[in-house]
């Protein structure tokens, strides 16, 4: 996870939301991403999407059966749905969303009965250190509009 949050702490510095992610598949990291949104002004350029891309190019399939992914913040819906067609087998994440968390927070995709993929996940792992840096993201550019 600690990783996954340098990841977030360079789109901090890159004035994105600050979420980092990484993939690791037997015991190695594959891939690592951060959210991108603003630089390449595409909304689905989350750190999640962009490390699942990486990881299924690196491996080249489009399945990542028995790979885990550890992200600083529960992920949405778009990238909990993409999860679930990667076969991502366990789910390792900071702090919870309560806003667009689709990870069980506010709808569950990630782990849903009716979907033919569930994922093991474990949330809380760095939560302290990976909301705090969310939350000054956001305190600060809301000091910004003012």
């Amino acid at each position: 996870m600690q990783e996954a949050l340098n990841e977030a702490q360079k789109a901090f510095a890159e004035d994105e939301v600050p979420v980092g992610a990484v993939i690791v598949y037997q015991g190695k990291i594959i891939s690592r991403a951060h959210n991108q949104a603003e630089r390449l002004k595409d909304p689905t350029a989350h750190a999640e999407m962009l490390a699942l891309t990486s990881a299924t190019n690196y491996l080249n399939t489009k399945r990542l059966s028995g790979a885990s992914l550890y992200v600083t913040i529960e992920p949405c819906s778009m990238c909990a749905g993409a999860l679930v067609l990667a076969r991502i087998k366990n789910l390792v994440y900071g702090s919870d969303d309560p806003k667009a968390g689709a990870c069980g927070s506010v709808i569950n995709i990630a782990n849903n009965k009716i979907l033919n993929h569930r994922i093991k996940i474990k949330k809380g792992v760095l939560e302290k250190e990976c909301s705090f840096l969310l939350k000054e993201f956001f305190k600060q550019k809301r000091g910004k509009r003012i």
